[in-house]
């Protein structure tokens, strides 16, 4: 990507940031949710961890990384609303119009999306850590979660927006949505642990990328990370994360001959 193409997409990204600046209430809802799970999940299943197959015996400390990357999920998978918003308006074919790059079209929902997913995690480590979470990876393991959350965000924020383009209905993105979300959560190791969970539920967490966010998000904060591990998960998660925003990026395109 050309340095034009870099300062068109930090000038869009900053666009769509100054809309999260003037009503920051849209953030404090999306931390809502998470912090429900982290008071009353985090305190309902305390003793769970007796059951083994945690590697630790804080329940809090298993679960703020499952926290994390289903709220990077959650907030993710409604990029297209804001993509379908901006077509209703007419503002994205305005913008058709200029000689702003296409790329830089596309790229800033996804870096705008990273970063308030990255600002959306840390808030969350801070919760935990205030509820009495110890992160034994250090700063280092918690960087490795944060990325973790932002790929993981990218990819459902990619996908989101390219849903946006091609259906342009509300109501199937909300539908879409509904049906993915909680399937990706409970069929991975957000509440259990692998060991605790039905084989058939294990076999399809290996498959499913919000567990990789997970597992590599766990296994870095924990006193001996597993690095074979974190650098699979997260590299699977890297490239389904590029060929997500390709295909966003292919789908704006194809939106750009329709009009």
């Amino acid at each position: 990507m050309s340095s034009q193409a870099l300062a068109q997409t930090w000038y869009m990204t900053q666009r769509q940031l100054m809309t999260i600046i003037r009503q920051p209430v849209f953030l404090v809802i999306s931390l809502v949710q998470p912090v429900i799970w982290l008071f009353l999940f985090g305190s309902l299943f305390e003793k769970v961890v007796e059951l083994g197959g945690f590697g630790t015996t804080s329940y809090l400390d298993y679960l703020i990384p499952g926290i994390v990357v289903m709220s990077a999920l959650g907030s993710s998978m409604w990029a297209g609303m804001g993509t379908l918003e901006e077509i209703e308006r007419g503002t994205l074919n305005r913008f058709l119009t200029t000689p702003v790059s296409r790329s830089a079209l596309m790229n800033a929902n996804v870096v705008e999306n990273g970063i308030a997913t990255a600002v959306q995690s840390v808030v969350i480590v801070l919760l935990g850590w205030a509820a009495g979470a110890t992160y034994q990876g250090g700063a280092g393991g918690l960087l490795i979660l944060v990325v973790a959350s932002v790929l993981l965000g990218t990819v459902f924020g990619a996908l989101s927006n390219a849903l946006g383009m091609l259906v342009r209905r509300r109501e199937s993105i909300i539908g879409i949505n509904t049906f993915l979300l909680l399937p990706l959560t409970f069929l991975s190791s957000s509440f259990m642990a692998p060991s605790q969970m039905p084989s058939w539920m294990r076999h399809i967490a290996d498959f499913n990328p919000v567990n990789w966010a997970m597992v590599a998000g766990r296994s870095a904060l924990t006193g001996d990370p597993d690095r074979g591990l974190v650098l699979g998960r997260g590299g699977a998660l890297l490239v389904l994360a590029v060929v997500a925003v390709g295909l966003s990026t292919r789908t704006f395109r194809s939106y750009q001959k329709s009009v």
